[in-house]
């Protein structure tokens, strides 16, 4: 019952929206419709990029350049204390000196800027209006997110319960005087499909994949979803390759473009790297970043010779520049598990 009590909500929360057409999005820049491959970078700047991070920017751009593409560098700072402007510049620096270049975007500028999405706010909010239909404030706490009783899915996410989705106006007003409000954004049962690059045929039920989620943070800074979603229709990026931690995103960047009446990139998603000792990699440990590596003396073509190894592009571990791995990419090549550096590995780096 209380499923079925679940579903009639957001039926009757979506049901006038879904029964129109999505208008297109009228913003100060207008998507780029074009056949010519656009892939981006698109790092956070949170401190400075591990191999990981490294991995799946190597691949982004030997995907695009394979293509005949263009390559274009978006700074996702949309959390500024987290994201400080500092680091930005040293993103550039690190992708400047591995050979990884860009056409426009970052300090560069170009056509379809500001490309630092703590200046893109404007465009966030107008996404947000078109939504606002679909949304609710909600006042969940993170320990109530996290509570024992909502359903956690295979990969440590968990699935929102829906308590705020059907407050009365007299709750709302009485909760806004403890506590602003998230945005949040009602799903329908409604499932996404789409090609990945890499594994062919993907699909998945938004409400079992997602359920409702966050657009806007308590806090005012708009959530990942929702930027990256409007972003990459808005700069003309037709390919997004990114790592597999990412894939349950697609689906609802998929379904947000949709809503807002914008064009869907194809996506990509590839292997992450961990470390040896199984641990995904994390700037938060420092670990194998490129201010260590670079101080230690370990040439570029080294690092990017050692990942193009792992993603099955070399037959061995050797010294190769990205340029010298264009001809080589295929995504028939790319690992489909998760891929493990080893001891062996890491000497090659510091041999």
């Amino acid at each position: 019952m209380a499923s079925l009590t679940s579903t009639l909500a957001i039926k009757s929360l979506c049901g006038a929206f879904f029964r129109k057409r999505p208008v297109p999005l009228v913003l100060p820049k207008k998507a780029v419709i074009d056949i010519e491959t656009v892939g981006r970078l698109a790092p956070t700047p949170s401190g400075r990029m591990h191999l990981g991070n490294v991995f799946c920017a190597l691949l982004a751009w030997l995907s695009a350049r394979q293509a005949g593409g263009k390559v274009l560098l978006r700074i996702e700072d949309l959390d500024q204390v987290r994201a400080p402007r500092r680091y930005a510049g040293l993103l550039e620096e690190d992708f400047c000196w591995l050979g990884i270049s860009w056409d426009e975007g970052g300090s560069r500028g170009g056509p379809q800027g500001p490309y630092y999405q703590s200046e893109r706010s404007e465009i966030y909010l107008q996404c947000l209006q078109k939504l606002e239909k679909l949304t609710y404030p909600c006042f969940c706490s993170r320990a109530e997110l996290h509570a024992a009783e909502a359903p956690h899915m295979s990969d440590g996410r968990f699935l929102y319960t829906g308590r705020c989705r059907g407050l009365t106006a007299a709750e709302i007003a009485e909760k806004r005087r403890q506590r602003p409000p998230a945005v949040r954004i009602a799903v329908p049962e409604e499932t996404i499909r789409f090609d990945d690059l890499r594994d062919g045929p993907q699909q998945a039920l938004l409400t079992k994949a997602c359920g409702d989620f966050v657009i806007r943070r308590a806090d005012g800074v708009f959530a990942y979803q929702l930027a990256t979603a409007a972003d990459d229709a808005l700069m003309g990026v037709t390919q997004v390759v990114r790592g597999s931690d990412l894939l349950g995103s697609t689906f609802q960047q998929r379904w947000l473009q949709k809503l807002l009446g914008l064009p869907s990139p194809r996506y990509g998603h590839i292997p992450l790297l961990t470390a040896p000792d199984g641990r995904r990699l994390s700037k938060r440990d420092g670990d194998l970043d490129l201010g260590a590596l670079r101080q230690r003396g370990v040439r570029p073509e080294r690092i990017t010779g050692l990942l193009g190894y792992l993603a099955g592009l070399l037959e061995k571990p050797e010294e190769a520049s990205p340029g010298a791995l264009i001809p080589l990419f295929d995504w028939a090549k790319i690992p489909k598990q998760e891929v493990a550096l080893t001891e062996t590995h890491c000497r090659f780096l510091f041999g």
